[in-house]
């Protein structure tokens, strides 16, 4: 699953004790497995394999640009969403032919900056959007490739926030207008509109949804190719499950077990676009408890990490394990459950300093008893961790970590005060 590990009670990442990182540092701190990354990216490689797969890791979920350069370098394409992440992927070595651009409202510039770079496809989300695009590729003299993103009514049963591929979505066009896009679009001479993209949603749980879609999508295809269009490509987003819980998500070769052998013999090329299933286990979140606090019957364990750091507990409900970076022999343990409870653990909740009531990251989770100065480590937080985080509280962000095998390095320093008033003179 990702390359944090015990070792004599001592969380490591890769070869290195995070407590060395803490120490050195300071917290809270996000600190990423190099080889996590790199070993997401092969497995999802080796399970597509057999069929024509771009790879476009999706920024969004963690775009620090030393970490995009190492994918860069690995052969990962990109999946943008904004005209600054083009420019991160750029900045790195992103090859612009695998590169593919979604997002409901992009700008004029952004669309310019996109047809400058000779991506790979635009994503198109609307009708409005592809007569601008249009427009735009005709004053710059661009021929681009776009991709209508169709809606194929298929629900991946996640949080309501991260549900996209409804009919009533803001995102896309539904599948039965698809074919009256091509009709009004399909035939001008500026945009090849020559794939059809799909995106259900974040943190997918099984494999069924995405085989339902993909059922949806070749039919369609397959009318539009009958309509006389050449659709030479089809892009079935990201959204696939990483094991918050462990073994709770399909691995990437249950998903391609699925996927691929519906595609055989299609003529088409596939894109995937893989965010959490490839980030969110490369990363802990490291924060030192400040001290504990009694209210009434509850026991707080307050952390120097807050809300504005990983906002994803109070925004999805989502879960993180939660575990002391140095343990007893008792405590070691290797699984990430909810409900986990050993001998000797309380029931707590964790929270940060954040003057929020919704500043919290887990509630009435079982914990080995901890102590100020002892260290947290939030798992699973490589996915709209630090990507999400912000300066609410007037909060300097956090410093990242990279971590290569014996060797760490700070790829983003801890923000100072002096950072957070620089745009302000």
């Amino acid at each position: 699953m990702d390359y944090f590990s015990y070792k004599k009670g001592k969380l490591f990442a890769e070869g290195v004790d995070v407590a060395r990182i803490a120490a050195e540092v300071g917290t809270p701190v996000y600190i990423y497995s190099k080889a996590t990354f790199k070993e997401h990216l092969e497995k999802i490689r080796k399970a597509y394999g057999e069929i024509d797969t771009t790879i476009c890791y999706s920024v969004k979920a963690c775009g620090n640009i030393n970490i995009l350069r190492f994918m860069a370098e690995a052969g990962s394409g990109f999946d943008i969403v904004s005209g600054g992440e083009l420019h991160r992927v750029l900045q790195a070595g992103g090859d612009p032919s695998k590169i593919v651009y979604a997002g409901v409202g992009k700008t004029d510039k952004e669309i310019t900056e996109g047809l400058g770079a000779d991506i790979a496809y635009f994503n198109i989300e609307s009708e409005a959007e592809l007569e601008n695009l249009i427009r735009l590729a005709k004053q710059k003299n661009k021929k681009p490739r776009a991709a209508l993103r169709v809606n194929p009514d298929v629900d991946p049963e996640t949080h309501r926030y991260t549900t996209t591929g409804k009919k009533e979505t803001k995102f896309g066009v539904d599948i039965k207008r698809a074919r009256k896009v091509f009709s009004d679009y399909g035939n001008n001479r500026t945009v090849q509109l020559c794939a059809i993209h799909i995106h259900l949603g974040s943190a997918g749980h099984t494999v069924e949804p995405y085989a339902e879609a993909l059922e949806k999508v070749l039919a369609l295809i397959e009318q539009l190719r009958c309509d006389g269009f050449a659709i030479e490509a089809v892009d079935i987003g990201g959204g696939y499950g990483a094991d918050y819980i462990s073994g709770v998500s399909p691995t990437a070769a249950d998903y391609a077990s699925a996927i691929v052998p519906p595609l055989k013999g299609k003529n088409l090329k596939l894109i995937l676009e893989p965010g959490a299933s490839v980030a969110a286990n490369a990363a802990i979140l490291l924060t030192q408890v400040l001290y504990p606090k009694k209210g009434g019957d509850k026991k707080f364990i307050i952390v120097d990490a807050g809300m504005n750091d990983l906002i994803r507990p109070p925004l999805y409900d989502a879960f993180h394990f939660i575990w002391p970076s140095q343990v007893s022999d008792a405590f070691v343990t290797e699984r990430r459950d909810r409900d986990l409870q050993l001998d000797g653990t309380e029931v707590v909740d964790v929270v940060g300093p954040i003057c929020e009531s919704g500043d919290f990251f887990a509630k009435d989770r079982a914990l080995p008893p901890v102590k100020g100065g002892d260290l947290l480590s939030i798992f699973t937080a490589g996915a709209y961790g630090f990507s999400m985080s912000s300066n609410y509280n007037a909060r300097g962000r956090a410093a990242e970590v990279l971590v290569d095998n014996k060797d760490f390095s700070v790829i983003r320093r801890r923000e100072s005060y002096e950072d957070l008033i620089e745009l302000e003179k």
